[in-house]
């Protein structure tokens, strides 16, 4: 339920995504929409961050902190909401284009869709968590783009980040098996280029790239089950087994 609820959420504040808005505007939009499901946003007060939900964008990879800055046109942003309902997280982020973009800007973009999706068609029971990083690393290699190994994918439900972690990024030391019933998300940050690398800013979350180069993400929260996967919190319409094949238009704005 609280992962419905969350996907919900991130398709309000969607709808506003534009050139001319400012980030501010879509947290208060996000504040609106949880206060009327009676749910709470996880980030708020989460280790003293500011605001309802994380927006990145450009070169922020991730933890970007709404603001009064104005969305441009060309620009990307992710939207990284999560919420609390009765007693449980749902984590779940899209990468949005803000009206015409660049060749590599749509690289980038639909790279980290492509990595989510391929580490999406490996769950299943048994299979070891640290090979989703290979697979990730290889698509977006192929791509010209590079994995961020700072962050990673975690179990969540009662607990907002918990075991297994889920690193991304190749030859990781991740431990475990998934097993039916498993509860944890996958969310590759990837750059535009050969470096991986990030930097912090001094508020202590909003995470860069080192360069200034673009990045794009994309999360979903997912359930192992007997068979395969349910993606909990799935796009309206979209098979609960499976990705949906990359659309820039479900990302356009």
């Amino acid at each position: 339920e609280a992962c419905k609820l969350g996907r919900e959420v991130l398709d309000i504040a969607a709808t506003f995504m534009r050139a001319g808005v400012t980030t501010d505007e879509v947290d208060r939009v996000v504040q609106e929409a949880c206060l009327e499901r009676n749910i709470y946003p996880s980030p708020l007060n989460y280790y003293k961050f500011p605001k309802v939900l994380c927006t990145s964008v450009n070169e922020v990879i991730c933890h970007g902190i709404p603001d009064a800055r104005v969305l441009q046109q060309g620009d990307i942003c992710n939207l990284d909401i999560s919420v609390y309902h009765k007693g449980f997280h749902s984590d779940l982020n899209e990468t949005f284009f803000i009206g015409e973009c660049d060749e590599d800007t749509h690289r980038v973009v639909r790279t980290a869709y492509l990595c989510l999706q391929a580490a999406q068609k490996m769950i299943r029971p048994g299979t070891m968590y640290r090979d989703l990083g290979n697979t990730i690393s290889s698509e977006a290699g192929k791509a010209g783009c590079a994995v961020v190994s700072t962050y990673c994918g975690h179990g969540v439900g009662r607990l907002f980040h918990t075991r297994p972690n889920v690193p991304h990024y190749k030859k990781n030391k991740a431990v475990g098996l998934m097993k039916p019933g498993h509860v944890f998300t996958i969310e590759p940050m990837i750059n535009l280029g050969n470096d991986g690398g990030d930097k912090t800013w001094p508020d202590n979350w909003t995470s860069t790239t080192r360069n200034g180069k673009r990045s794009a993400q994309f999360e979903h929260t997912f359930l192992v089950t007997p068979t395969g996967c349910e993606v909990l919190t799935a796009r309206r319409g979209a098979p609960l087994d499976c990705m949906p094949e990359y659309d820039p238009a479900m990302f356009q704005r």
